[in-house]
């Protein structure tokens, strides 16, 4: 059991010293050169961080346009792209800028974002090379801004079912694209109220009276200041945050383009009027080119990871600063870092940003060799998009989470604009609904277990994964997760033989990864059981998976959890010997215990934890933190966020 770190020749721990560089060249991976220069940018417009707050809504985003546009000459903004369209070719590296990107204003990254992520995207991942031809060095020079209208005001996530259409005249050669009804309006469109001269357009493809489904078209949408003919925007206005983005709405009254402006690697139209797809199945074709834009979500998921180490930085720095209250001494009050409970506040966030860091390296460096060919199969495929939406889910809640909690450790001086927290609280705030639901995307990933990613993937609507878990899956679901395997396996790893939970170490990182899997793989076990009780029982298959939906989301973030300590713990296992290994060792155990501690009563209810052992584990916690204390600065010193990011002159000085 842990105890004090006042006692070290008692216990023989030694309190680490923290090599910060070497630290930061951990975290930074083999992209340490594009995160410095972002860095170096983020320093040169810091003055944006002011602006903000002082410049009218207009003003900002004309402002905030500025600096991406002078971002992108420095070429961070274009990393993603082919060379020869003045990119620099490593998706990599695009992934690492846009992370670093949001130690900044977040104005500034969302739209880089739009420009350069999603219209950017769009067009270089399901365009050809006409497509690239035609725009691509323009939009990654920032001589052409462009949106991405996807997102309609009746359909959010369920893009299958979007209300605009594109009709193909074959006489013209043209398509002819409708808002339909009201509510198939193209709504929340970054850059589309002020700057975006183009937009991709997602929808409804009907060629011979058959609609095809949702394919996407380059559209015009502003000639200069102007609407395009039968084009009509309109400025959504003030949001909650991010009021540099001219988020706007796109309507289409017969809009007319030509034939080729359909993004066609995956479908395109004959001049005659055929429609032609190397890729049959409908569904499956949504689907392949819904994942080709996975890349947003990744990017997602890792700024808010980084907006987290903000406010943590932020919040860690200012509790060995300030004092309050006499405590251990009649001389002078003590620093908040020093009272246990802040340190149970504050530590275990900064532990789970570490863990959230690693596994957000391992869905960006899985990405980069999906889309850079190196590993390209179907079922890696279907893994990343399932490992992005849910690491996109936790990053981004820990985001707003974390931010909450930094800004009430900082007392009433964390309220003052001029500290940070009000912009990364209102700024980050929708990072859990854009890119996905976080919700629906743990949905998702739940879809993916219980199929293990089969063929069938791409046809399975809710009602179908029902149908498809309890006709054909269920056993091998149930089979694959069954607690008697995965005892199995525990017990050739850890001590103790069918008492491995009461006996394995606490600090062990098998033990605790042995728990997190079991969790996982009970939860998913149940969930498929209940399922196919529902149906067995003559139950609607739509009703079986309300009733169990929040029983799905569960196990899926306990799936995704598991892995962000594999990732944690794979990470310290490759470091070589020394401190930083040891500071991370805490780290680690840290994430992992306090883990287990937040959901003791699922552990306790499914017989994991006797009372005695989870009272251990939340000693073990506090100590944890008790031993992180003397390095907390270090550690979010590690970060390397610019000082000039930080700002916070009534917290830091």
């Amino acid at each position: 059991m842990a105890t004090d770190t006042a006692a070290p020749a008692a216990t023989g721990y030694v309190q680490p010293e923290v090599d910060v560089p070497a630290l930061t060249a951990v975290l930074d991976g083999k992209y340490a050169d594009v995160r410095d220069l972002v860095r170096t940018n983020l320093a040169k417009y810091a003055d944006i961080l002011e602006q903000a707050e002082e410049l009218s809504v207009d003003d900002f985003r004309e402002r905030v346009r500025e600096v991406v546009v002078e971002m992108a000459a420095t070429g961070q903004t274009g990393m993603g792209f082919p060379e020869e369209y003045g990119g620099g070719g490593d998706i990599g590296a695009s992934i690492a800028a846009f992370e670093t990107l949001a130690y900044g204003d977040l104005s500034v990254l969302v739209k880089v974002g739009v420009q350069f992520g999603l219209f950017g995207g769009a067009i270089l991942q399901l365009g050809s090379k006409h497509h690239h031809d035609a725009y691509l060095a323009d939009l990654v020079s920032g001589r052409v801004m462009g949106c991405f209208a996807m997102t309609e005001s009746g359909h959010g996530s369920n893009v299958q079912a979007l209300g605009t259409v594109a009709t193909y005249d074959p006489e013209a050669q043209e398509f002819v694209i409708t808002t339909t009804r009201e509510d198939a309006r193209k709504d929340y469109i970054g850059n589309a109220a002020k700057h975006a001269e183009v937009a991709v357009v997602f929808a409804q493809l009907e060629v011979g009276g058959t609609s095809e489904g949702v394919h996407a078209f380059v559209v015009p949408i502003r000639d200069g200041d102007e609407p395009c003919a039968g084009v009509r925007i309109e400025d959504d206005g003030r949001k909650m945050g991010l009021n540099g983005v001219d988020n706007g709405r796109l309507w289409f009254d017969h809009v007319r383009v030509p034939r080729t402006a359909l993004l066609n690697r995956f479908a395109d139209v004959t001049p005659e009027g055929v429609y032609e797809s190397p890729i049959e199945n409908p569904n499956r074709r949504f689907f392949t080119m819904l994942g080709t834009l996975v890349q947003g979500r990744v990017c997602v998921g890792g700024a808010g990871i980084n907006a987290a180490k903000v406010a943590l930085a932020i919040a860690v720095k200012y509790a060995v600063r300030r004092r309050q209250f006499e405590a251990t001494s009649d001389v002078e009050e003590e620093l908040l870092l020093d009272y246990g409970l802040h340190q149970r506040r504050l530590l275990p966030l900064v532990a789970r940003t570490y863990a959230l860091h690693f596994a957000q390296q391992v869905v960006a460096s899985q990405l980069h060799d999906v889309f850079s060919g190196i590993a390209d199969d179907e079922h890696t495929r279907r893994e990343l998009e399932s490992r992005a939406a849910g690491t996109k889910a936790l990053g981004t809640w820990h985001a707003t989470r974390t931010i909450q909690e930094c800004r009430e450790a900082c007392g009433g001086a964390g309220y003052l604009a001029v500290n940070r927290f009000a912009a990364l609280k209102a700024d980050s705030d929708i990072f859990t609904t854009f890119e996905g639901d976080n919700h629906v995307l743990l949905q998702l990933v739940a879809k993916g277990l219980l199929t293990d990613y089969a063929s069938e993937f791409e046809d399975l609507d809710q009602l179908g994964t029902v149908r498809f878990v309890t006709n054909l899956a269920v056993e091998t679901v149930i089979e694959k997760t069954s607690v008697h395997k995965l005892l199995e396996r525990v017990k050739d790893l850890l001590p103790g033989g069918d008492e491995w939970d009461q006996e394995a170490g606490l600090l062990d990182p098998d033990y605790q990864l042995a728990m997190l899997r079991f969790r996982e793989e009970h939860m998913l076990a149940g969930v498929a059981r209940r399922l196919k009780r529902g149906i067995d029982q003559d139950m609607n298959p739509g009703e079986v998976f309300s009733r169990v939906q929040d029983h799905v989301v569960a196990a899926a973030n306990a799936h995704v959890e598991r892995l962000v300590l594999e990732a944690f713990v794979d990470q310290v296992r490759n470091l070589p010997e020394g401190d930083n290994r040891v500071a991370l060792t805490l780290l680690c155990d840290l994430f992992a215990l306090a883990t287990i501690e937040s959901d003791r009563a699922w552990f306790m209810e499914h017989g994991r934890l006797t009372v005695q052992r989870s009272k251990a584990i939340s000693r073990e916690v506090t100590g944890l933190c008790r031993k992180v204390r003397p390095i907390a600065v270090d550690l979010v010193d590690a970060w390397a966020v610019p000082p000039e990011m930080l700002r916070s002159p009534d917290l830091l000085g």
